[in-house]
């Protein structure tokens, strides 16, 4: 139970590793709060929560959505001790190919989502919180169709690193969380055909040391680190979840 009496606030809780990370923190015995896009999948979540777990809609590209959303969490749970910064899209395009839509898209959700999601938490976050914000593999290795992808998760590494200092007075450790390739339901809102998403799932594996890709259970135990007293000497660092893809 090693967020026992803690209360964790997830972006893009509804699938995948924020989802993974949601149910795993309610186990370590926290009370979690969730937000996500799409109405249905709150609704399913809702429907199978627990007293210690809730739901809501948000998009994190809205600052109105995520200030209600904040708010109604707050008064339901009270104050957050963990802040994991999750939300996010990924959409491959080649760089003669982006637009200016395309871009903003991108950057609303991914960096100024996180941004101001973060800003918007700081009055109801506890002294000596912990924010957690998911970045990518994909900020440290050049591949192909990512160029925005990836310059919005170097940003949000940036981010980590003034935040550590600008926060330092309360006590608030913020700390990033790099995946590699994982397994998650993202691969299926990418634009991509299923044969192109499985062609470049095979090319991703080649250039993991560990030879696959990793699973949401295993973001979100290195999250459940983050997020715990078991780092509570750890500030302002990018954990790898990669297969050692980083590293090489």
């Amino acid at each position: 139970m090693r967020l026992k009496n803690k209360v964790a606030f997830i972006t893009g809780g509804n699938s995948g590793m924020g989802l993974e990370t949601a149910k795993l923190f309610e186990q370590e015995g926290a009370k979690v709060a969730i937000v996500g896009r799409r109405q249905e999948a709150i609704e399913t979540f809702n429907a199978q929560a627990s007293t210690n777990t809730y739901g809501w809609v948000a998009d994190v590209a809205s600052q109105d959505q995520t200030q209600q959303a904040l708010s109604q969490a707050n008064e339901k749970f009270g104050k957050i001790d963990i802040l994991f910064i999750n939300a996010g899209i990924a959409k491959p395009r080649p760089f003669e190919m982006a637009d200016r839509a395309y871009y903003d898209a991108m950057w609303d959700v991914n960096f100024a989502g996180a941004y101001f999601t973060i800003q918007a938490a700081l009055p109801y976050l506890k002294n000596d919180a912990s924010i957690i914000l998911n970045t990518s593999v994909s900020n440290t290795k050049g591949m192909p169709g990512l160029s925005v992808y990836a310059a919005t998760k170097a940003a949000m590494r940036s981010l980590v690193r003034t935040l550590t200092i600008e926060l330092a007075p309360r006590k608030i450790r913020v700390n990033a969380m790099s995946p590699g390739p994982i397994e998650t339901p993202v691969w299926g809102k990418m634009d991509l055909t299923e044969e192109q998403a499985s062609g470049f799932k095979e090319q991703v594996k080649t250039m993991v040391p560990l030879g696959r890709m990793g699973t949401s259970q295993e973001i979100a135990k290195a999250v459940l680190f983050l997020a715990s007293d078991d780092s509570s000497y750890v500030n302002g660092v990018e954990l790898p979840v990669d297969g050692g893809m980083a590293q090489v």
